[in-house]
């Protein structure tokens, strides 16, 4: 992969892992500074639910935060943008809709076909 396209992705990976963080520190102030006390216990299962819920989602962004470090590293590494499974290189396409991505598209088919046959 060309020095421009790596730069690309570095940038734009380190722009997103800067937002999920801030997202994160947020989230975490937000929830530590709520002591309101609900009378109504409908009013309170609402607030407990909207919790629950932005916890599922800082949940799935602190996944994709491990995967975005691992890709930082992978460039570092000059092993960015190969496939693991067959060691071909992957799409710049397929990098800039999952640039976490360590597969290309037809291992990661292959993959995802296997686990449905398995019923995983």
């Amino acid at each position: 992969m060309k020095k421009k396209d790596l730069d690309y992705f570095e940038e734009f990976l380190n722009e997103k892992l800067h937002e999920l963080l801030n997202q994160a520190d947020h989230t975490v102030s937000g929830m530590t500074e709520q002591k309101e006390n609900f009378p109504d216990p409908t009013d309170r299962a609402s607030l407990e639910s909207d919790r629950n819920f932005m916890l599922r989602i800082r949940d799935r962004e602190h996944k994709l935060i491990k995967k975005i470090k691992k890709a930082l590293e992978r460039i570092e590494n000059s092993t960015f943008g190969i496939c693991e499974s067959c060691g071909e290189e992957i799409s710049k396409a397929r990098l800039k809709a999952r640039p976490v991505t360590t597969q290309c598209i037809d291992c990661k088919t292959k993959e995802e076909a296997f686990e449905k046959a398995l019923g995983l």
